[in-house]
């Protein structure tokens, strides 16, 4: 049987009543979000390996809430045997036709359209938040053989860069002070945080960065669903603050290239 779920587990924002609006939203800006959205460095696939005892080439792995692929692309370029599992139309489309090799099943993780004890490595890169862990946690531990893991992260701004830091506040303000681009697990007390047991997790902080035009880095930022699921006039704010952060930009980087820093979240969990 799968392990017990905790009792009571905090969700990450966006609030429930928003969250399958928003989770779905990518699904129209799919082309955007894989052209502009980061990829992870080296190090998550080290870690992972580290955590199941075993090479990524000798893994059955699932990844879920898969997108255009961005993590599916380096699981399977490391040898790892993937079937990509996504809820949206949009997002799906756009992975099969970056990986035509890649099983694509649609579903979420709430309700795993597998089988039991398929899979060596589950995984949720930017995704995990989408699920309520009360079922996701089950369903995954379902799908997992003995001795599995579930991996979960993600991409978060570095907000100890100053002009990073900035940013996010002029988000927050435009848009809210709940509703930043990066929801992420609470620093410190990640396990609890996303839903899962203390027992058999771990948690790694990997910094890196990635240099992109500025055109590239707006891209990015409104590919994220606080911005996707506006429409009328709040687009059109949208549209205007994204020009004003431009300017602010190109005066901060007149080369046009933009340093993105970031520090991957990365949770695994034994079963």
């Amino acid at each position: 049987m799968p392990p017990t779920p905790p009792a009571e587990p905090r969700p990450l924002v966006p609030p429930p009543a928003s969250a399958s609006v928003r989770a779905l939203s990518f699904s129209a800006a799919a082309a955007l979000y894989a052209a502009a959205r980061p990829g992870y460095p080296p190090g998550v696939f080290a870690a992972l390996e580290e955590a199941t005892g075993r090479p990524l080439d000798a893994l059955r792995a699932v990844d879920v809430g898969a997108g255009t692929g961005i993590a599916t692309r380096e699981l399977v370029r490391r040898g790892a045997h993937v079937v990509a599992v996504e809820p949206g139309d949009g997002m799906a489309a756009e992975l099969r036709r970056a990986l035509p090799g890649v099983p694509v099943v649609r579903g979420d993780g709430n309700h795993l359209p597998l089988a039991d004890g398929v899979a060596d490595l589950v995984t949720y890169a930017q995704s995990w938040h989408w699920t309520d862990p009360a079922r996701s946690w089950p369903e995954a531990a379902r799908v997992l053989r003995p001795g599995g893991i579930l991996a979960l992260w993600w991409n978060v701004a570095d907000h100890e860069v100053p002009w990073v830091a900035e940013q996010d506040s002029r988000i927050r303000r435009h848009l809210g002070a709940d509703h930043g681009v990066h929801a992420v697990p609470a620093p410190g007390d990640a396990s609890r945080a996303v839903g899962l047991p203390t027992k058999g997790t771990a948690r790694h902080r990997l910094p890196w960065s990635r240099r992109v035009s500025i055109r590239t880095h707006l891209d990015n930022l409104a590919s994220h669903s606080a911005f996707l699921v506006r429409d009328g006039e709040p687009a059109r704010a949208d549209r205007r603050f994204l020009t004003e952060e431009g300017a602010r930009l190109r005066e901060l980087f007149p080369d046009g290239t933009v340093e993105e820093r970031y520090v991957v979240d990365l949770t695994t969990t034994a079963v």
